[in-house]
Parts: structure tokens; sequence; C-alpha cells
């Protein structure tokens, strides 16, 4: 009994500064999973049930692998909703035909490889959606590039006797098709990328929808907006100074809400483990997000350049945080 007493009477001892509050990391991850189900809900009205059975074999994939690890680690089993939003991220990443077993393969390398093998929640030094993506992309890229499909829902409008809801996505077509930047660019095309009667990932379709996730995350002061604004705002300025110049056909407008970059800049790039801690930082990460981007969209062979220009920048974050953390006062500078 004295020793129970004991324990229980035990300082804690911490570094400063000791600030309390009553956020935490579960009340976050299920308040950003909410924030997708608009999105989601999107995506299942343009792409049928299909998006929700991959949404939830790669929810359900990830957590199960999670738990495991944890088992065989013997660390105690939690439902923080990181899991379930890993895999919910990853599937967003996806086209809708991809086969059943793909979003579980990449929840499995999401978690288990780039997630776990690093400690856990907290200690990975990339995106796990992200990585999970890129590696079936490197595994599998006929089943990513080549699964592309129209909404169910049709738009009666075509471009040059192609539909306006072709299984190419936007960028895909443009990059393509460039004599058919005049109609890409139209008011027509502009509206459906708001709304998300395009071919795509299922997550990424609609502008809009990921518009009204964000504004929650914002509301809840859970992102900042200097990653997502900058990030926007780089691909913003660079493809209208390009397009000015001749050397892009798509204009500023189209490359923003075209592709993942909405999906990217709001609810990846803003992820806390593995972008920069300080304010300073998260403008060069921004703007580094930004101009890869443009990079692969434009030179590059393939037209989006979202997936890798966060992980690559997710990998420069540490020189960030060494190159912009303030120095103590009265502290010399290294």
């Amino acid at each position: 009994m004295q020793k129970n007493n004991y324990e229980k009477s035990k300082l804690i001892l911490a570094v400063s500064p000791h600030i309390k509050d009553k956020e935490t990391t579960t009340r976050i991850m299920y308040v950003v999973i909410i924030a997708l189900i608009p999105a989601l809900i999107g995506s299942i009205y343009f792409f049928g049930m299909r998006s929700l059975i991959l949404v939830i074999i790669a929810s359900v994939s990830a957590m199960l692998v999670e738990w495991l690890c944890k088992a065989v680690r013997r660390k105690p089993l939690t439902f923080d909703g990181s899991a379930i939003l890993t895999g919910m991220l990853l599937a967003f990443n996806l086209p809708v035909q991809v086969p059943y077993w793909m979003p579980a393969v990449g929840s499995i390398f999401a978690i288990l490889v780039v997630k776990e093998t690093f400690g856990g929640l907290g200690y990975n030094i990339l995106n796990p959606a992200l990585a999970g993506r890129a590696f079936l992309m490197a595994s599998w890229p006929s089943m990513i590039t080549g699964r592309w499909s129209a909404p169910i829902r049709p738009i009666v409008s075509t471009i040059h006797g192609i539909s306006a809801t072709t299984s190419a996505t936007p960028l895909g077509l443009l990059k393509l098709h460039p004599e058919f930047a005049q109609e890409l660019n139209s008011w027509a095309s502009i509206k459906h990328l708001l709304f998300g009667n395009i071919g795509g990932s299922l997550g990424e379709t609609s502008a809009i929808l990921l518009l009204v996730g964000a504004i929650v995350l914002f509301a809840m002061k859970y992102i900042d907006y200097r990653i997502p604004f900058s990030y926007i705002g780089t691909v913003f300025a660079l493809t209208g100074i390009l397009h000015v110049f001749g050397v892009t056909p798509g204009t500023p407008l189209f490359h923003i809400l075209a592709g993942g970059l909405f999906l990217g800049a709001f609810f990846m790039a803003t992820d806390y483990v593995t972008t920069p801690v300080t304010p300073k930082g998260y403008w060069i990460f921004g703007i580094g997000c930004g101009i890869i981007t443009v990079i692969i969209r434009i030179w590059g062979g393939y037209p989006e350049g979202v997936c890798y220009s966060i992980l690559l920048m997710n990998a420069a974050t540490p020189l960030i945080d060494r190159m912009t953390i303030p120095r103590r006062f009265g502290g010399m500078i290294k």
C-alpha cells in the first residue's frame, strides 16, 4: 500500500516549456478524417461505391498492420486514428479502378516500412500515405496510370470529339494533347475541376469539397496557412509566368485546380511529423513543393508531381529545421 502511494506521489520531470492543452493526437486525427468526408462523399457520387470499398480496404489494412507491429514490439494498442487516416489518404491517391488488393499492399508498406520501422507515429521521416502511393507507382505503374476512370454521371460536353469526362486526367490530357489547351482552360473545364466531374484519383477530383474540409482544419487551427498558401501560390505564380512565355499551355488557374494539388497542399504537406517546425521553414517547404511540382508537370515524363514533391521536401525537412531554427538569446550562431 505504501508503495502504491509512493508511485502516485512521484514527480514527473520534463524539459520546459510546460504547456498543457486539451488537444490530443487522437482528437486531431479524427477531425482530419471528418474533414475528408466531404471529398469521400463526392468520390462515391462521381465514381460509385467502389470508392468507399477502396477506402475501407486501405484503412482496415493499415489498422491491422499497425496493431500487429505494436503486438510484436509489445507496445500498447492504441486507437489514435493515425492508421485510418493513412489508409484513407492512400486510397484518395489511387484511381478507382485499381484492383482491391492494391490499397491493402500500399497500406502495409506505408505502416510497416515507412512508419513502424522508424519507431511509429511521430518518428517517420516521410509521409506514409504518399510513400505507399509512390511504392505502388514504382511497382505497378501500368495499373496506376492505366486505370483512370470517367465519372459514372457524365457531362454532355466534348473537346474535339473527346468527352470532357474521358478516363484521362485533365493534366494527362493537357500533356498528351496540348492542342486542346483552349478547351481545357475554358470556364466549362474549370467548372468541372471545381465540382469534380472529371477523371482522376478518387479523392482529388473536387476542389470545392477538399476546400470545405480545409476550412474546417483552418477553423480548428489544426493547420497553418503558410504551407498550403505558399505551395499553391508558387504553383500559380510559376505556371502563370511559364504560360505567358508559352512554355506551358495550361493557365495557372487550371494548374492549381487540376490533379492532387489541393489534396496534397491541405492534407499531406501539412503533416506535423514530416514538415518543418518553424514559420520560416513552412514557407521554404511550401515553395519547394511548388517548384518541384511545376518542374515535374512541365518537363517531367509524368503529368502530376504533387506526390514526389512532398516526399522530396519531407527528406529535406531536417535540413530546413537546422537552417531556420531560432538561436537562443545570447547564444552563438553555429
